[in-house]
């Protein structure tokens, strides 16, 4: 209960902090919601899409999982696309992978961890579908970073043929989506070039 404690006491002193820099800081987030970006990213607690990308609570809806997957058969993700695409009007869904993911990793290497693995077989699979490309690599660090890549690369996919995307851009809603892969190393997010913004 001590660590509890001790959350519910940073959460105050944090809230005192945001007060003292701007008085009417809550009273404004508390009126509106009106995001730009979706971010799709892992659950991975040392990938936060707020603080990585320098955004302020209220400027990125989020939707976070293991190993960042988008399944088409995920009400889940799928209500969140639809959220974010329908009602706020998100201008961009940014699918941000990372290295370092030890979904990834599990996935890759066929290391049991129990129920979950269940969900990383969307990950397996992407392995199975660039075997060729993952088998250049020698080195399993490196294996596993290419890995990282092409599991957001397939995501992207995945979220541009969900119909949420594909009827916003019938209609021409202006809507992109992007992948990304974060580095735990040095914190810089880097552009995998994978960007849609139409029906291909």
């Amino acid at each position: 209960m001590t660590e509890l404690r001790e959350l519910l006491e940073r959460n105050k002193a944090w809230a005192e902090r945001m007060r003292a820099d701007d008085p009417d800081y809550f009273k404004q987030l508390s009126t509106l919601q009106a995001p730009k970006f979706l971010w799709i990213g892992c659950s991975d607690s040392r990938v936060p899409a707020n603080q990585i990308m320098g955004l302020a609570p209220g400027e990125v809806f989020v939707h976070r999982n293991i190993a960042n997957v988008v399944v088409h058969t995920d009400l889940n993700c799928l209500s969140v696309i639809q959220f974010a695409v329908d009602i706020l009007k998100v201008r961009h869904i940014i699918l941000c992978g990372h290295y370092g993911c030890s979904g990834v990793h599990a996935a890759m290497t066929k290391h049991r961890i129990g129920l979950s693995d269940n969900w990383l077989r969307h990950v397996q699979d992407v392995a199975a579908k660039h075997g060729s490309d993952l088998g250049r690599f020698g080195n399993e660090d490196e294996r596993h970073r290419r890995l990282c890549e092409l599991n957001a690369r397939e995501q992207v996919e995945n979220i541009a043929q969900c119909t949420t995307v594909q009827e916003a851009w019938e209609r021409g809603q202006p809507l992109e989506v992007h992948g990304w892969i974060y580095d735990l190393k040095d914190g810089l997010i880097t552009d995998l070039h994978v960007s849609k913004s139409r029906i291909d």
